[in-house]
């Protein structure tokens, strides 16, 4: 079978003041205009920041016991759509299907829906706010977030070529990443955690630190009462080997990545960033974190 041809790489570019892609742009008046449900669910985090981790979670703790073969046959990517996304298929033979998040949102016929999305707070559709929506946002810390940036940007052909890893620690430092800079979007919707009383905004390190204890957080702020023995399953099966290993999570059933280079699930490591900065570019990441973080209130771990 010929093997399908990849579409070129994206270019980044300035998109209401946020560097974009086409793949996140395109039917913007679809995407703004979604209609949000009351009971949906919005998982928001900087790209790299353990989204796939959270949405598994989620739905395990909501359908865990419910959908057994739904998870088993469904990739999590399609079970937990991404809100802005519309990309080519990539598979072989259906070069003219279009993924689009808000599509398969509205075919989402489970509730709540669970919907994923690495937008800054400002681009959010409105409707999530004035249907008083749950919303889920989790922060890491950004010295492991360029890394695994890196990493997975090399992987997937979806996001525009990274160059090499000095050149593209530069490029981090600047803020000119897809979905914006890091700091800007932490801080954002930080600000916005302190108006908006159903955001849920929790951090990485924590979950990696103590995940049982984050996971009783989570079924505080979104009033579930799994049994103990619903929430030992649970904390088994979203350990990270066992979800580097599951194909229904892993997004190896996806077609737009080069697992050859990388793993969509790499390392899940708090401090990996030790293994790439040199010391200088730790002393110049810190110089410049220090010019762009003014909220002493949100503090990040970079190792535990």
């Amino acid at each position: 079978m010929a093997k399908v041809a990849r579409p070129p790489r994206p270019q980044m570019f300035d998109f209401h003041g946020v560097p974009m892609i086409d793949y996140y742009t395109q039917h913007w008046e679809t995407i703004q205009n979604f209609q949000a449900r009351p009971d949906d669910i919005l998982l928001a985090t900087y790209p790299k920041a353990g989204n796939t981790w959270l949405s598994y979670i989620l739905e395990l703790l909501h359908f865990g016991q419910s959908s057994s073969e739904h998870l088993t046959s469904v990739p999590l990517y399609l079970r937990v759509p991404v809100l802005e996304v519309t990309i080519p298929s990539m598979e072989p033979g259906s070069e003219t299907r279009i993924y689009r998040g808000t599509d398969f949102l509205e075919n989402i016929s489970t509730s709540p829906r669970l919907i994923k999305t690495h937008l800054p707070v400002q681009f959010i559709p409105k409707s999530f706010w004035e249907q008083n929506c749950r919303i889920i946002y989790m922060a890491r810390n950004a010295k492991d977030i360029v890394v695994s940036y890196f990493h997975f940007e090399r992987m997937a052909f979806v996001h525009p070529e990274p160059g090499d890893w000095n050149s593209y620690f530069q490029r981090f430092l600047e803020g000119k990443m897809v979905c914006g800079p890091w700091y800007d979007h932490v801080s954002n919707w930080w600000k916005k955690k302190q108006s908006y009383s159903k955001l849920h905004y929790m951090f990485y390190e924590d979950l990696a630190e103590d995940t049982g204890r984050e996971i009783d957080k989570l079924c505080c702020f979104l009033g579930l009462s799994p049994s103990a023995e619903e929430r030992e399953t649970i904390l088994g099966k979203i350990q990270f080997d066992k979800m580097k290993m599951n194909d229904m999570v892993n997004f190896s059933k996806y077609k737009g990545m080069d697992f050859k280079i990388s793993h969509f699930l790499r390392k899940g490591k708090v401090g990996d960033w030790k293994n790439h900065f040199t010391v200088a570019q730790n002393e110049e990441f810190d110089e410049v974190y220090r010019k762009k973080m003014k909220d002493p209130t949100l503090q990040f771990r970079t190792e535990l």
